[in-house]
């Protein structure tokens, strides 16, 4: 039987959707693991490589290393990534498949088809005919050309080749870092590539909006389930003395006093952290970093918020909103809302529409009422896979 292996690269930063899309929840699973399920549900394929950063392995590693799964750490490129990924396969392998981990609806049809092309002429890739209108764009984006779109393709994954023929590629191309795609080094290398059709719903995660695509139509496979949304409830309080910064949501607000802590002090990302890590049913930021330990003397928050979007990662779930309250009879925090709220957004990565955040006083009752302390409620959204 032919042997065939794979190296799904999901090693990449997911800069347009604030965290890495390979990890975000799809239909009750990670999305890469859509795209290794669809591989392993082909018995031809005896190996997978999953590349993934360094702190993806070590939050998914030992869950989904198996014997034909290796979990390999990615390269500062996505050849990079590639080369590490082909390194830890097998040597006897008729096929290479490389395929992206943002690509979760690839089908063993496609697999299968892009295979068998590949033990034909040697190198196939899956990809669909283009059907917009294509234009051209000169200086000042102002439209130079409108080419004849019907010899046009998009170029998808995965891109299968023969052993060797990736192998020259990969190692002529060593420290190539713009390629987008294996089939180009390939093709520098003197042999051809030959496109193989695939479907439109072999779509790439980028956006939100493809994962809700994505979502149907997994669900129009009869395969999948929604994420549970969950909320979680935080509170925090920290008293008011002189000769500390006042730090809330990231940033320094301007007064004579700071909140008094065994860390900075920062009220509102200790109760968001805690509204998150509640979502998530991992209790709270007290555990990983109790008041009592030395070595957290004065941590910056946003080091706890870090711990807290690991452990976010690790369950593949995604934070979806933050609504924070809060309570302060000094000083007024009305003309730093926007501030705060934009660094708490900056903070969890979120985009700015998914963050609220308001202040109440105390109207003079007890010690909030004095300004002797400010208080913080928070309330965070989170989609976890069921």
């Amino acid at each position: 039987m032919t042997r065939v292996a794979a190296v799904i690269v999901a090693a990449g930063s997911g800069t347009r959707m604030g965290q890495p899309k390979q990890f975000l929840p799809l239909a009750g699973r990670p999305v890469c693991e859509w795209a290794l399920k669809a591989f392993l549900d082909c018995p031809e394929v005896v190996k997978v490589a999953m590349v993934m950063t360094p702190e993806n392995v070590a939050a998914h590693g030992e869950r989904l290393a198996s014997e034909r799964v290796a979990v390999v750490a990615g390269g500062a490129t996505r050849m990079g990534s590639v080369a590490n990924g082909f390194k830890a396969l097998p040597a006897d392998l008729d096929v290479v498949a490389v395929h992206d981990g943002a690509r979760p609806l690839v089908t063993p049809a496609v697999i299968r088809a892009t295979v068998e092309e590949a033990l034909r002429s040697g190198a196939a890739v899956a990809a669909v005919p283009a059907k917009d209108t294509l234009k051209r764009a000169g200086p000042g984006r102002v439209v130079a050309e409108t080419p004849d779109r019907s010899s046009f393709w998009q170029a998808q994954t995965p891109q299968t080749y023969r052993r060797a023929l990736l192998a020259e590629a990969l190692e002529r191309f060593a420290h190539e870092a713009s390629a987008t795609d294996e089939s180009q080094l390939v093709e520098r290398s003197g042999h051809k590539v030959t496109l193989v059709e695939a479907g439109y719903e072999n779509l790439k995660i980028t956006t939100p909006e493809d994962l809700v695509t994505a979502a149907a139509l997994l669900a129009s496979r009869g395969e999948g389930r929604a994420p549970a949304p969950r909320t979680g409830f935080g509170y925090d309080i920290h008293r008011l003395v002189e000769g500390r910064p006042l730090l809330l949501a990231g940033v320094e607000v301007p007064h004579t006093k700071g909140l008094l802590g065994h860390s900075d002090g920062d009220a509102v990302l200790h109760a968001a952290c805690d509204a998150v890590l509640g979502a998530m049913g991992e209790g709270e930021i007290g555990i990983a970093f109790p008041p009592s330990d030395p070595r957290f003397k004065g941590i910056d928050s946003k080091k706890i918020v870090e711990h807290v979007l690991a452990k976010l990662t690790a369950k593949a779930a995604v934070l979806e909103h933050i609504d924070v309250a809060l309570v302060a009879e000094e000083p007024k925090l009305r003309p730093h809302y926007e501030r705060m709220a934009a660094s708490l957004a900056a903070v969890f990565a979120l985009p700015r529409s998914r963050v609220n955040l308001k202040a109440k006083s105390h109207e003079g009752l007890g010690e909030l009422g004095r300004g002797e302390a400010i208080a913080c409620y928070a309330v965070a959204t989170v989609s976890v896979p069921g």
